[in-house]
């Protein structure tokens, strides 16, 4: 039995494209392509590439075979920032991003000529040249840098423009530079019993404080009741326009819009909304409310055009006694998701949803394995859905079961890897996180889609959240910052080299009683893929950490006793968001 997908696209010229067959059968079929009738030979030709076989690693399975018929990714680039201004004598640093499959190679140009690093002591390039950084500008540094990316199948660029002047003269970049320093971007928006706190993280410099009795704009409304202090949830940047933060005990979202940093609506929700998640392909924000602590009658519902407020709306799913739902994050090279899953508290099964129509497509039983899932992941590389499985013994790890994205079909279990799994932004590290006993699983992903064990880490204290951050000594690559959920500990692990190290000394977390929509009681932020900022909550505090010299910028008390375990990054640009 095979099934290709999709039957049918239509891309433009430059543009990747992937053409997927799965078959069933006993013996495992071998899988060959045909291009208008006549043998593929994929040698012949550099963009296009034959990705791995997937076998079932149940001997009591059916042989599944899975081939992937893909073409490499041309570039897609960032830089950062646009443009600057800065004094004779201080250092400036240019930064360049870019996605492509195979990696690309980065080389940089000053005013459309080669540049000569090794021409001038005060010009170094750093991690494989994504980071451009002159040591002390002078006024002949001024001009436009361009990153170029290339790889086998494409090239990208942007500039990086640098004017080197005093403060006092009042040129166009200088001003357009101080303005953008003022900006309402790069921001982290905290969230305490007290109200709302706008953190700049760069001089630790607080911008705005809303109060909690601040009123909702055009209404009598308090952003919270007089009786009582607030609570929040959830939160989530929408396209850098406006923050949506849920008030469970309100049954309410509130809505910020961030240029004017305050609250401008509030919108009625079922209750108990606990959990948000942006779809950027859709613009939809959705909205999990679990109506009781007990989260018996769980329900889900979709927020459209959730850019665009006066035109959006408030949509309930068929879906009842959720437990989660889960969709796949877009990044530089994968823009558009088609589909998401939710699963329906205590069965062993996942519901394939189609984000466009908010229709059912299929239910994937996972009875076989007496699987109830617990989280998802996914990787682009490999096409697999990661489904971590809950435990009945609390005391035991979790497993995990493979999920063949193409034709739906359950692999098995991920051999030997236990706890929940996250994936790196890129698709080719797959993190694996057993919070209560404090180990770390990385698996690597390859171009072809080849999944790996690479190493593990025992970090040896319970944990409760996981942010990738992006290297700055090499490019394409990440370190893993996990917080401990009992102690006054921030974890780095580097996933290239597998090298670990901790930070103490950021104080406790709020304990986990205080905490109940989630299994996150001490969260940790970074500022995107351009930024070197953490942010990490304690009970009554924040931490900002240089996430480049793993120590600690300040610490940032929230007046009162008051608990603080939401914060949501804000970029400057959408482009940059993480």
């Amino acid at each position: 039995v095979i099934l290709v997908y999709p039957e049918t696209q239509a891309q433009e010229p430059g543009v990747a494209a992937s053409l997927r067959c799965h078959a069933d059968g006993i013996p495992n079929p071998k899988l060959t392509w045909l291009k208008n009738g006549l043998d593929l030979q994929p040698h012949a030709s550099k963009q296009i590439s034959l990705l791995g076989t997937i076998l079932s690693p149940s001997s009591r399975e059916a042989d599944k075979g899975s081939l992937l018929l893909s073409l490499p990714v041309p570039p897609v680039i960032l830089v950062y920032p646009e443009t600057q201004a800065q004094e004779p004598g201080v250092a400036a640093s240019l930064r360049c991003h870019a996605d492509g499959i195979p990696n690309p190679k980065l080389t940089w140009l000053k005013n459309g000529l080669d540049l000569q690093p090794h021409a001038s002591k005060q010009i170094s390039l750093l991690a494989n040249s994504s980071e451009l950084h002159i040591g002390s500008v002078r006024y002949e540094d001024t001009g436009a840098y361009t990153c170029i990316a290339r790889n086998e199948v494409g090239v990208d660029e942007d500039i990086s423009s640098l004017f080197v002047e005093d403060s006092g003269r009042k040129t166009l970049a200088n001003i357009l530079w101080r303005e953008e320093g003022l900006s309402v971007g790069n921001m982290f928006y905290v969230f305490s019993s007290e109200g709302i706190t706008v953190l700049q993280p760069g001089n630790c410099e607080i911008r705005r404080r809303i109060p909690r009795t601040e009123k909702i704009l055009g209404s009598y409304d308090e952003l919270c009741p007089r009786s009582t202090e607030c609570v929040w949830a959830s939160a989530v940047s929408v396209r850098d326009k406006y923050v949506y933060v849920s008030q469970p005990l309100q049954n309410r979202l509130l809505l910020i819009d961030t240029q004017a940093q305050r609250v401008v609506q509030a919108v009625e929700t079922d209750a108990m909304p606990v959990k948000l998640f942006y779809d950027k392909s859709h613009d939809q924000l959705w909205l999990l409310s679990w109506r009781d602590l007990l989260k018996s009658r769980s329900t889900l519902q979709v927020i459209t055009s959730a850019s665009a407020v006066e035109q959006s709306q408030i949509i309930r799913t068929p879906f009842e006694r959720v437990e989660d739902f889960y969709i796949p994050p877009t990044n530089l090279i994968i823009t558009h998701v088609r589909f998401g899953f939710v699963y329906l508290k205590s069965e062993p099964a996942v519901h394939k949803i189609d984000l466009e129509t908010l229709r059912l497509i299929k239910t994937i039983s996972l009875k076989n394995y007496s699987c109830i899932p617990a989280s998802m992941a996914y990787t682009h590389l490999s096409g697999y859905y990661f489904i971590e499985c809950q435990v009945e013994d609390r005391s035991g790890p979790s497993s995990q079961l493979l999920i063949d994205s193409v034709s739906d079909a359950v692999i098995g279990p991920n051999p030997n890897i236990n706890g929940q799994p996250f994936i790196s932004p890129d698709g080719r590290f797959v993190v694996s996180v057993d919070k209560r006993h404090g180990k770390l699983q990385v698996q690597t992903v390859s171009f072809s889609g080849e999944l790996r064990t690479s190493h593990e880490a025992d970090v040896s204290t319970p944990l409760a959240d996981l942010e990738f951050q992006p290297s700055f000594t090499e490019a394409n690559q990440y370190v893993v910052v996990a917080s401990s959920s009992q102690g006054s500990k921030l974890v780095f692990s580097d996933l290239a080299s597998g090298r670990t190290k901790a930070l103490e000394n950021v104080k406790d977390p709020i304990p986990a009683t205080s905490w109940p929509w989630g299994d996150a009681n001490r969260v940790v932020v970074s500022s995107g893929v351009f930024g070197c900022y953490l942010v990490t909550s304690a009970a009554e505090s924040l931490f900002v950490l240089d996430g480049k010299q793993n120590f600690s910028i300040c610490l940032v008390w929230i007046t009162g006793n008051h608990v603080v375990n939401n914060i949501q990054f804000l970029a400057q640009s959408d482009r940059f968001a993480s």
